[in-house]
C-alpha cells in the first residue's frame, strides 16, 4: 500500500514540476486543434413562411 502512495506522490510532484516550469505557456484547453473552422461555418436558413 505504501508503494502505491509513494508512486502517486512521485507522479504528482513530477506533474507539479512540469506545470510550474511551463508557467503561462501551458495549454489546458484540451482538443483545440483546428476545429474552429468547422464550428464557425455559416448556416443558411430559409425565412419562415407566415400563413
Amino acid at each position: 500500500m505504501w508503494k502505491i502512495f509513494a508512486a502517486f506522490m512521485v507522479f504528482a510532484l513530477a506533474a507539479l514540476f512540469f506545470i510550474m516550469q511551463g508557467g503561462d505557456k501551458v495549454d489546458m484547453q484540451g482538443e483545440a486543434g483546428g476545429h474552429a473552422a468547422a464550428a464557425s461555418a455559416p448556416v443558411a436558413s430559409a425565412p419562415a413562411e407566415s400563413k
